[in-house]
């Protein structure tokens, strides 16, 4: 698949990486910095959903997300383990749990940018409702990322459970583009949705005008 992640808020707190390895399957270790693991509530807008070498899917191929993931590693490989992935399109949800078997959530959902001021609003109905959850985050002025950015952002590849196993499917794209962010109010509901406790202490916040990327094909990891 093609696709575009634009307008993209990374809110990262860091946790125990015990508290996080419980929830992760067995076959994977969670990925840690400084010690620490981090869990991301990460807003932003999908665009131009498609094939490779196709035209982008109609309605359906463009959307507000807003995502709670972490870091893990499995053989050397590191990746990025989605918790949830909320969207306002049942449809795109429905199909993408059917075939990357990733965690996509349904309700309402919006995400609304201006120069000062980014606006998320979520509220899940499926498969289990979670109470509105709202973001508020204010942009700032281009940055040079520094190692943990990096940790962050540059992760090339994303796991999905497949029966009592998981998958892995490779993720491409260009080095994001970051500016600096303050967090103005956050709901941590669909974090705490996830069963990790409630978020502690200052987050590190970033947002990006966003980057174009390529999936490829999910395969079960042996």
């Amino acid at each position: 698949m093609r696709q575009e992640w634009r307008d993209l808020a990374y809110i990262h707190w860091h946790y125990e990486p015990s508290v996080v390895q419980a929830l992760l399957p067995e076959q994977l270790t969670v990925d840690t910095f400084d010690g620490s693991a981090w869990v991301g509530l990460i807003p932003f807008s999908m665009r131009n959903i498609g094939l490779p070498h196709g035209p982008s899917v109609p309605y359906l191929g463009s959307f507000p997300e807003i995502n709670v993931r972490t870091y893990v590693i499995r053989d050397g490989r590191p990746g990025v383990w989605f918790f949830s992935l909320d969207v306002n399109r049942f449809l795109p949800a429905v199909v993408a749990r059917l075939t990357y078997r990733l965690p996509y959530c349904w309700g309402r959902a919006s995400h609304e940018v201006s120069d000062d001021l980014w606006t998320t609003r979520v509220r899940r109905r499926w498969p289990h409702a979670v109470e509105p959850n709202e973001i508020l985050l204010q942009p700032g002025e281009e940055i040079e990322p520094d190692q943990l950015d990096h940790f962050l952002t540059a992760r090339w590849g994303l796991y999905s459970r497949s029966g009592r196993g998981v998958r892995y499917a490779p993720v491409d794209h260009e080095p994001w583009p970051l500016r600096a962010a303050r967090l103005e109010s956050a709901d941590t509901s669909l974090v705490t949705a996830a069963g990790l406790p409630e978020p502690a202490g200052e987050p590190h916040v970033r947002c990006s005008p966003g980057v174009s990327v390529r999936i490829g094909r999910p395969r079960r990891v042996h």
